[in-house]
């Protein structure tokens, strides 16, 4: 499995002269574009109703839970990055830490994957899980993960998000009332002005 890793990953990873719009294409979808997804649940929730805002709250259950999931298994399983073992070229800068799970793309895809399980978010989410695509070529792309890492990724949210949707009739009216106290107290002049719904 490893030589196959290693393989995929020399046939994805940019030569060592990359050309510049792909180079761009690959810093733009695997450094900044992951950010689409946060702020996209921000606003559902600052201009969203209570379903809507009870959705938001699953998909950050499920980020929240994925990243404990993958720290556990980066801490018993660390497997080397692609530079930290010098295969491939890497163009961006990245602490040598454990590769898989990718924690970049396992939080997008337990946003997108929440979203996709929920009637209400189906088309958001089932666009967002499209749009992880780029963003796992370009974390090949740029040398700082492997595809079988990507993979672990998907298979991290997916289960998260499973569990978070199958236990969600314990914490999600609670985590809800709590949310809404938080939230009417740190933006109650925005309500008051209309900018953010109560």
């Amino acid at each position: 499995m490893e030589a196959l890793n290693d393989s995929l990953f020399l046939a994805l990873n940019a030569p060592a002269h990359p050309g510049a719009l792909a180079l761009a294409a690959a810093f733009f979808f695997g450094k900044w574009f992951v950010w689409v997804a946060p702020l996209l649940l921000a606003a559902q929730w600052l201009r969203g109703d209570a379903p809507a805002r009870k959705t938001v709250l699953v998909a950050t259950v499920a980020v929240v839970a994925s990243s404990l999931v993958n720290l556990g298994i980066g801490a018993v399983w660390p497997h080397p990055r692609p530079f930290a073992i010098g295969l491939g070229h890497a163009f961006i800068a990245h602490a040598a830490n454990a590769s898989f799970p990718s924690n970049h793309l396992t939080l997008w895809w337990a946003i997108a994957f929440s979203l996709a399980a929920q009637r209400r978010s189906r088309r958001l989410g089932i666009a967002l899980t499209l749009l992880g695509l780029p963003i796992a070529w370009a974390r090949i792309y740029l040398g700082i993960h492997f595809p079988f890492d990507m993979l672990g990724a998907a298979a991290v949210a997916a289960f998260v998000v499973g569990l978070a949707l199958r236990t969600a009739r314990w914490y999600l009216e609670p985590a809800y009332a709590l949310a809404m106290r938080l939230h009417r107290a740190v933006f109650a002049a925005l309500i008051a002005r209309g900018w953010v719904r109560e």
